[in-house]
């Protein structure tokens, strides 16, 4: 059973004393690596960078990879970077996936390797993605006999808040575009997220649960949800504060239009269809006695089907254009449809899953509900199939527990050894299948 990963995807699978033989030395270097690999994340997250400003970042990344002879190629997507690694033997391509860019969250965690740059933060967990690809790429570099074809090192710019408002396309999106998913098309990507705070599929409590540095968290088929931005601006009419009646209040009718678009997911569609919409900002008024002209919303949809989130866009249509009617007022929506879910390929999931039950134990490997966050991996796992998985970097000793995206996250740097080795037997257990 010690090769049961290799055989779902057919072809000559490696013996099981072959394959433990080569857990053994990948687990070691790694142990070696591990101070350095610990300096690179910290580096990375002293010095984070917004989407599609991660030039430090991207320099630090094509830099490491040169050192280690890869074939390297910058300036993609803006400041992605691709490698590529060539194995001792012709195969297969497996491309792996490494997110840069931070977010603009305040770091309030005191620790030596905190944020210099004000108001910027690695708040989830990219510069941990980065530092385990580049720990792979070291780690395969050195024993470029254990891998049998080749490995394509996605390092990518702008994974984090696309607005509604903007025009082009980033990250994922634009680095397929630009033809990362060919010469060598992979027959399979991977990507992993670290993650804290979890919801196992074996638990229905609504309680917090952590994922441990040395856990896996995985969800096969849907994983998370379509992730889309809107913004809307609603026009009254200004008046005197004293005279209300002479203007249409545009904060009144927002004030309205927003619970009804809450009504949508209480009222308006079937329970059982996931679906979520906020209102994240609102702006609007120039003077407290002046009735405002003009208020202005933001706020994401989150859906898993693609024709149920259509039928949500026409129902906010409906319920803004029947307000603002009943009120004289006027709306416009800009509606923009971002990340689509990602779609972890099953049966990547059931050949993948032995190869990480084998280095951490079965009772490690936690099965998740699928959640309504948003993730552009989705676009590299619409060209090949794709394995997006979690690594476990809660540790309540350290008082490492906090979510993603919050002022307090950080990660167990014991959770850098799980990355590494599991991406390295995922990508090689992958490539021996031919």
């Amino acid at each position: 059973m010690k090769h049961f990963s290799l055989l779902l995807l057919g072809a000559c699978p490696l013996l099981a004393a072959d394959i433990a033989t080569r857990d053994a030395l990948f687990a070691k270097s790694t142990e070696e690596m591990f101070p350095a690999l610990v300096e690179i994340r910290r580096d990375i997250h002293s010095h984070p960078e917004l989407s599609n400003e991660e030039v430090r970042t991207a320099a630090l990344v094509a830099k490491k990879l040169t050192e280690l002879g890869l074939e390297v190629k910058t300036g993609v997507a803006k400041h992605g970077v691709v490698a590529l690694l060539k194995g001792s033997s012709a195969g297969p391509c497996v491309a792996v996936r490494a997110d840069m860019d931070a977010l603009p969250i305040k770091e309030l965690r005191s620790v030596p390797y905190r944020s210099q740059n004000p108001g910027v933060m690695h708040a989830c967990g990219h510069d941990v993605h980065v530092t385990c690809a580049l720990g792979l790429a070291e780690l395969l570099s050195k024993h470029r006999d254990q891998v049998h074809g080749s490995v394509k090192f996605l390092f990518q710019p702008a994974e984090e808040a696309m607005p509604a408002t903007f025009k082009g396309d980033w990250g994922a999106k634009l680095m397929v575009a630009e033809g990362v998913m060919e010469n060598p098309k992979p027959v399979a990507v991977f990507g992993l997220h670290t993650t804290a705070l979890v919801q196992p599929a074996d638990t229905t409590d609504d309680g917090v649960h952590y994922l441990k540095a040395g856990q896996i968290g995985f969800t096969p088929g849907i994983d998370n949800a379509n992730s889309d931005r809107f913004h809307i601006i609603i026009r009254g009419k200004m008046a005197h504060g004293s005279t209300p009646h002479k203007g249409v209040d545009a904060i009144a009718v927002s004030a309205e239009a927003i619970m009804a678009l809450q009504m949508i997911k209480s009222r308006q569609t079937n329970t059982r269809q996931p679906l979520v919409i906020s209102i994240g900002t609102i702006s609007g008024g120039d003077r407290e006695n002046i009735i405002a002209e003009k208020v202005e919303l933001g706020g994401t949809v989150r859906t898993y089907d693609s024709a149920f989130r259509d039928g949500v866009i026409e129902q906010m249509h409906r319920i803004l254009k029947g307000i603002t009617d009943a009120h004289g007022a006027s709306y416009e929506m800009e509606y923009r449809k971002t990340y689509p879910s990602i779609l972890n390929d099953p049966k990547l999931v059931e050949a993948t899953l032995p190869s990480f039950q084998r280095l951490f134990g079965a009772e490690n490997v936690v099965k998740l509900i699928p959640g309504m966050g948003g993730e552009d991996f989705s676009f590299f796992a619409q060209v090949v199939p794709g394995f997006y998985f979690r690594i476990g970097v809660a540790n309540e000793e350290k008082g490492i527990t906090a979510g993603g995206h919050t002022p307090m996250f950080d990660c167990d740097e014991e959770s850098i050894k799980t990355g590494v080795q599991a991406l390295a037997a995922a990508v090689c257990d992958r490539l021996d299948a031919k």
